[in-house]
């Protein structure tokens, strides 16, 4: 470990002289791909310079324990001694996790799908509760959210929404909701008070990049149409719906949220191209061994993965054993918490592959 430790702090300390040489930053495009390179490693060069201190300092308390015959002097080593070896075995273990390989998607926009399952109109509008949630917790890291088509029930629910969150690391932390998310409660319309039980399904997928997906357009059929239900004054009056169908996969998405036919086609192509880089995703990750395989970041929505529970104000995370009591929070944003348990999770399954 340490001898590639040594090795990206040669590669730090030579990329922060690049990027500050006046011919690469005439380059604007060589210079953006050696900052971010240069960024991704700080925490890593960073983490291990404080390392390399604590290790020096160790070495020091344990001379002066050697030299000293001082009692005062000798308890202050000892206490520098312990101090210094509780931070060691900290920083070595956040090391074990930075040189953990990246997810390549981690930084990359997210489109997120909600599906009403099992539940009818229940499952619709609790469709509809998960998108507010994923919304205010887009709006606390200051991400901005934009609904790419939606087909919505008549009641307040949607049968299913598709939206886009851009910022930073937005993969990084949404990717542990893609599955099967179980809500309990008494719907509205329930007079005997009986709990009923709905599911709805979401998936997670990174936001595909031309470099990523090579979409041929002789591969895709384009239909128009118009739009219908809920919407403004151009709704059934202009063909601006657009169906998009790709035919060697049979996937097919259909756009009608803008009056725009040109706007709802560029929506429809974004959404078709995260679903085909979903399934070389989904190809390579069938290809590692099932040792390797993090259970928690696979984004399997077959799996049931979380369960709402409205009269105990419960919210269980199934897949980490988590179980908390606030309801409300957790439908108004407050993920945090589950969210670094499967991050915590999910690094140690991938630290003990990795052993």
């Amino acid at each position: 470990m340490f001898d590639r430790l040594d090795e990206l702090e040669i590669k730090y300390n030579d990329l922060a002289n690049k990027v500050n040489d006046p011919e690469v930053i005439s380059d604007n495009n060589t210079w953006r791909v050696l900052m971010k390179e240069h960024s991704d490693l700080t925490p890593i060069i960073e983490a291990y310079r404080e390392y390399k201190r604590l290790s020096d300092q160790i070495e020091e308390a344990k001379q002066m324990l050697n030299d000293e015959s001082d009692e005062e002097l000798r308890q202050l080593a000892k206490d520098e001694l312990k101090e210094g070896q509780e931070g060691l075995d900290k920083i070595t273990e956040a090391l074990k996790i930075l040189l953990l390989p990246k997810d390549p998607n981690d930084d990359k926009n997210v489109i997120v799908e909600i599906r009403g399952g099992a539940g009818g109109d229940e499952a619709a509008l609790f469709a509809n509760s998960l998108y507010r949630m994923y919304s205010l917790y887009a709006d606390s890291r200051r991400w901005k959210t934009e609904v790419m088509s939606s087909n919505e029930n008549g009641i307040g629910g949607f049968k299913e929404i598709s939206f886009m969150i851009n910022g930073k690391g937005a993969y990084s932390r949404l990717k542990y909701e893609s599955g099967v998310h179980r809500v309990q409660r008494v719907p509205a319309t329930e007079s005997s008070g009986r709990i009923h039980t709905s599911t709805v399904t979401v998936a997670v997928l990174p936001e595909a990049e031309d470099v990523d997906v090579n979409l041929d357009m002789n591969d895709v059929r384009v239909d128009v149409y118009r739009s219908s239900g809920n919407g403004g004054q151009s709704v059934n009056t202009t063909d601006s719906a657009v169906r998009v169908t790709h035919m060697p996969t049979g996937i097919v998405v259909a756009c009608q949220d803008e009056k725009s036919q040109l706007k709802n086609k560029d929506k429809a192509l974004k959404i078709l191209k995260a679903k085909l880089y979903e399934l070389e995703l989904e190809r390579m990750q069938s290809e590692l061994s099932a040792e390797r395989r993090s259970q928690i970041g696979t984004g399997d929505r077959s799996e049931r993965i979380r369960t709402y529970n409205f009269p105990q104000s419960r919210v269980t995370d199934h897949r980490i054993g988590l179980t908390l009591h606030k309801l409300d929070a957790v439908l108004n944003g407050d993920l945090d918490e589950i969210l670094d348990n499967c991050i915590t999770q999910d690094q140690a399954q991938k630290l003990q592959g990795a052993a």
